[in-house]
């Protein structure tokens, strides 16, 4: 049985995800807000509460840290510490916010033999897993661009200070990102960043709402992504992810945060895609991973990629005049 111990609640914390798990559970729980723990109403009879970050990388009877840090940027130091005392570690994105951090992370991780992973599962869902078997079949041919979209609501919680949740680019580019290199599964080589303030609430001190990256991919083909905070309530989803991979032989796509999808080859038009019967979760692929070194579908350097050109990105937005402004 995998014990693992949760710190902090900026993200997606994985409280209720390991219910009736068959060979993990959470043992104990540091830095997250007493309002959260009431309302997530957890069994504090067997679920121990402890006092610090300190505590639960130093407690003996937890195998595995699950990290959603309250700043992002303190985030990298948490994961190579828990390392350093003999925890696995499941990361919330952006792991680091540094390549050097980043760097850190891979280096301790082949130095300790600890298991790291972050939450990089997007490619790992319906319909994406889907699409990436089509890719890598196949079945439509040499990809040649990708056109990828990440948009999510704005709401006054948003962070101005990229150091609590990443900022634009860390928080919600890193999604496009990974179709690109993770679906598309092609390699980004270089890329182009711009990103903006503009549509802001005049009274606010907020995040970059909209950011768009060009990118060069290895094989020579290209690719354009895009990423806001501008995803209206009609759509009826929280994010409204659209992904189009377009290749020599035909494209497939999805639209709509995935609740509409298509392949087309040639001159036949093959329609929505199907399900992956009983296809394992990303989380369900890390603890087996923890558990037995079962072989992750991903190298740690290629799952961490859209990271390191999340970092990339931010750093070279292109300074302009009036809303258009560094990340």
């Amino acid at each position: 049985m995998i014990r693992i111990g949760l710190y902090g609640s900026n993200g997606h914390q994985i409280f209720h995800a390991l219910e009736n798990h068959p060979f993990a559970r959470i043992d104990a729980v540091a830095g997250v807000p007493d309002e959260t723990l009431a309302d997530l109403r957890l069994d504090t009879s067997r679920i121990r509460i402890l006092d610090s970050f300190t505590s639960l990388i130093a407690d003996d009877e937890l195998d595995m840290i699950s990290l959603c840090s309250p700043r992002r940027r303190d985030q990298a130091d948490h994961a190579v510490e828990a390392m350093r005392h003999g925890k696995h570690v499941l990361a919330e994105k952006p792991c680091a916010m540094t390549e050097q951090d980043l760097d850190r992370i891979i280096h301790t991780s082949a130095d300790t033999g600890r298991c790291f992973h972050e939450m990089a599962g997007t490619a790992f869902d319906f319909p994406y897993n889907v699409m990436r078997e089509t890719v890598l079949a196949g079945t439509i041919g040499d990809v040649i661009q990708v056109i990828a979209e990440k948009s999510y609501p704005y709401h006054s919680g948003r962070p101005a200070d990229r150091d609590i949740d990443g900022g634009l680019i860390g928080q919600n580019m890193i999604h496009a990102l990974r179709l690109v290199e993770h679906v598309a599964s092609v390699p980004i080589t270089s890329l182009d960043t711009l990103a903006t303030k503009s549509g802001l609430p005049t009274d606010a001190n907020g995040p970059h709402m909209a950011a768009s990256i060009l990118a060069v991919l290895k094989n020579g083909g290209i690719a354009s992504l895009s990423a806001n905070y501008l995803n209206p309530k009609g759509t009826g989803v929280w994010g409204d992810d659209s992904l189009r991979i377009l290749g020599t032989l035909g494209m497939v796509e999805s639209r709509n945060g995935g609740q509409l999808t298509r392949l087309v080859v040639g001159d036949h038009d093959h329609g929505p895609l199907k399900p992956e019967s009983h296809a394992p979760t990303w989380l369900d692929m890390v603890l087996r991973h923890v558990a037995s070194r079962e072989e992750m579908p991903l190298p740690l350097e290629v799952e961490l990629s859209p990271t390191r050109w999340a970092i990339r990105a931010t750093e070279g937005c292109k300074a302009q005049l009036g809303n258009l402004s560094h990340c």
